[in-house]
């Protein structure tokens, strides 16, 4: 494995056969040296459990046999880098459709369900929809929270033009995405609009454009406009990960998320400008 610096070469050389105890020790000692030369650091090891530290994301050569990545740190002078116990995402602007708030009961519901909460999915409908039930993508997505086909079927949604059941698919794939990244709320979302496996591939939110204005919008949808909206819980909701039941019947949760086949949709100028 090339690399412009040698410490970087000489720290993978080291620690290549090093047990996974003693790497623990080398990391914390030579992340200072390290990061001044890289922006991020891979952890991998091979079928042998050999152990590689490397500023590589992807190995080669004589280092090919190393294919588990354990371990991703992504410095702050990375792309790839993700503070999540950042919440400053600023403010955003209240939507001004007509049917804000006419899928409410459907996104409690549904949430109650899934163990999911309520003001994570109405930020991500703002953004995915701006609450227009006949919304298509031009790559096919569908509805309200815009449920790619394979994804509705994934969730056993039959009809996605229906609200009530384009709200519940919904529900549950957040729900899995919560699972798949440890309520890490920002992998999740991204997993959403990007797909789980681009999440896993770069380690954190993906280096697309989309996806991260994508997660930046519903965040901050999520922390100016919803997060503290009452009208969505009816009480205050915990923010752990407890599937015990309120008073009012609600789970506690973690934020920590007709047929109308032919109808027009991106055409929808006050959808196209909240996206």
């Amino acid at each position: 494995m090339k690399s412009d610096n040698p410490m970087i070469n000489i720290t993978t050389l080291v620690t290549r056969c090093l047990s996974t105890t003693l790497l623990t020790v080398i990391t914390s000692t030579l992340t200072f040296s390290v990061t001044a030369y890289a922006d991020s650091m891979y952890i991998k090891k091979s079928s042998d459990g050999q152990i590689l530290l490397t500023n590589r994301s992807q190995t080669s050569g004589d280092f090919d046999k190393f294919t588990q990545t354990v371990k991703v740190t992504h410095y702050r002078n990375s792309k790839m880098y993700d503070d999540s116990n950042n919440n400053n995402y600023g403010s955003s602007a209240a939507s001004k459709s007509s049917s804000r708030n006419a899928y409410d009961s459907y996104i409690r519901a549904s949430a109650q369900r899934h163990g999911v909460d309520p003001a994570l999915m109405k930020a991500m409908m703002h953004t995915e929809s701006a609450f227009n039930p006949n919304a298509r993508s031009p790559v096919g997505a569908q509805g309200l929270m815009q449920l790619m086909p394979a994804t509705a079927r994934r969730f056993k949604v039959n009809n996605p033009w229906n609200p009530a059941e384009n709200i519940e698919g919904s529900a549950k794939y957040i729900a899995w995405l919560m699972r798949r990244f440890d309520n890490r709320i920002e992998y999740a979302v991204a997993g959403y609009n990007a797909g789980e496996g681009n999440v896993d591939k770069y380690g954190g939110i993906p280096p697309f454009k989309e996806t991260q204005n994508y997660v930046k919008k519903v965040m901050s949808r999520y922390h100016s406009l919803y997060k503290n909206d009452s009208g969505l819980y009816g009480v205050t909701m915990s923010a752990s990960n407890q599937n015990n039941n309120t008073s009012s019947g609600l789970k506690n949760v973690s934020y920590g998320t007709s047929s109308n086949g032919n109808s027009a949709s991106y055409v929808n100028s006050a959808y196209a400008a909240l996206r």
